[in-house]
């Protein structure tokens, strides 16, 4: 058994923490080690008391200490973060002395800061648990700028995270091959574990749900680095292709931005379904259809990217329709034989000259007789929440003989 503090920014009660924190959490616990959860919750999920019970309770069940505290976006921006790195790194530090954590696993960069403080003032070993080039990811996002303060402090922040940490996790190989790269690291890399963003193949499994045409699917956000306007030319491109197609999102909060950009194409809206839906039954979602899509910027910083949609949809038993250029996106799916990229431009665009090659591709391979068999096998060779778990049990292992420092 390993005592471990696991830290996450993301809060535990966000569509994210559910999918991406929780499933990690719960099944590591089952291998004896003793886990403390410190996350960021956001105001409206504390105010509302049956999901702290619901949450509070799960974790009891699990015998994971969870404890929450208030994420901050007042006074507006980094102010507020240093506000929450301040309480963090109080509240970590105190949970390391009475539970004598022996590891602090840290989730992206925020966390990490927590986490590299932590271990300075106690020795506890620090899993920088990178989730992506995050600085990066905030520019090619269109957040920051590459020429402001901001912007360099954090890859300061980077530096300092990367050559401090006991080891380190990648989403990607495409990731570890751009870490191999940096000049600061070519005589001092640490141990480096790739850990794709895992599905819980007990959620997201193949359940045949009859329905008439061709129904191509779209879950998660539609913002940011997703390139949703390619997407709706997609749909118009698979619209004019199959006459009874039609197109179903699963999308929370960004209903209004995905109907703008498909009326700003003159797409039939009658053949469009927009809907949200609880993590519990986006399986049940993506059963209504017969494939995935999803486009996304295809620039430096997603080369560590890992699209948690993927996995789901392959799970599931649904190809996918996505470009190159994002992390190990594009040999996982040619190697599996489980979808289609569509080239992108030197602009960093989606090739659309390709584009109706790749949809009629796609249809084509959703309707082969074992392409169902196939996603699932992808899934559990590539994606298995339980093979992501017994790679972090053998990580904690390495470290469970730590002395704490004053423990």
């Amino acid at each position: 058994m390993t005592k471990i503090l696991y830290i996450t920014y993301t809060g535990l009660m966000e569509p994210l923490g559910q999918s991406q924190v929780m499933q990690y959490v719960y099944a590591l616990a089952k291998y004896g080690h003793q886990i403390t959860v410190l996350s960021f919750e956001k105001p409206d999920a504390l105010a509302d008391e049956n999901k702290i019970i619901n949450i509070r309770n799960q974790c009891m069940a699990a015998r994971i200490n969870w404890q929450p505290r208030t994420w901050h976006n007042k006074p507006i921006g980094i102010l507020a973060t240093i506000y929450d790195l301040i309480g963090g790194c109080n509240a970590a530090l105190r949970i390391v002395k009475s539970s004598e954590s022996q590891v602090v696993h840290c989730r992206s960069y925020i966390s990490g800061i927590i986490g590299i403080t932590v271990k300075k003032v106690t020795g506890t070993r620090f899993i920088f648990d990178m989730r992506g080039f995050w600085p990066d990811e905030r520019v090619d996002g269109g957040i920051w700028k590459r020429t402001e303060l901001i912007y360099r402090i954090f890859k300061n922040i980077e530096k300092i995270l990367l050559l401090n940490a006991d080891h380190v996790v990648s989403l990607t190989r495409a990731g570890v091959r751009e870490l191999s790269a940096f000049e600061y690291l070519k005589e001092c890399l640490p141990p480096v574990s790739v850990i794709p963003t895992c599905t819980n193949l007990d959620y997201f499994k193949p359940v045949k749900v009859p329905h008439d045409g061709f129904t191509l699917g779209y879950v998660g956000s539609a913002g940011s680095w997703y390139m949703f306007e390619f997407v709706a030319l997609a749909v118009k491109r698979l619209f004019e292709i199959m006459e009874k197609a039609r197109f179903l999102v699963i999308n929370k909060g960004g209903h209004a931005y995905i109907e703008n950009h498909l009326k700003s194409i003159n797409i039939d809206m009658s053949r469009v379904e927009i809907r949200e839906s609880s993590y519990d039954q986006v399986a049940l979602q993506i059963a209504r259809m017969d494939a995935g899509i999803f486009f996304i910027k295809p620039v430096w910083s997603k080369k560590a990217s890992c699209p948690t949609k993927m996995g789901e949809f392959l799970a599931c038993g649904k190809p996918c329709l996505t470009n190159e250029g994002v992390g190990d996106v594009h040999e996982d799916l040619a190697e599996t034989r489980t979808g289609i990229t569509v080239p992108v431009t030197s602009d960093g665009r989606i090739n659309t000259d390709k584009l109706d090659n790749a949809i009629k591709s796609l249809i084509s391979i959703a309707s082969e007789p074992d392409i169902a068999e196939r996603c699932r096998s992808a899934a559990i060779e590539r994606f298995s929440l339980i093979k992501g778990v017994a790679e972090y049990d053998r990580i904690y292992n390495i470290y469970k003989n730590t002395v704490i420092e004053g423990a």
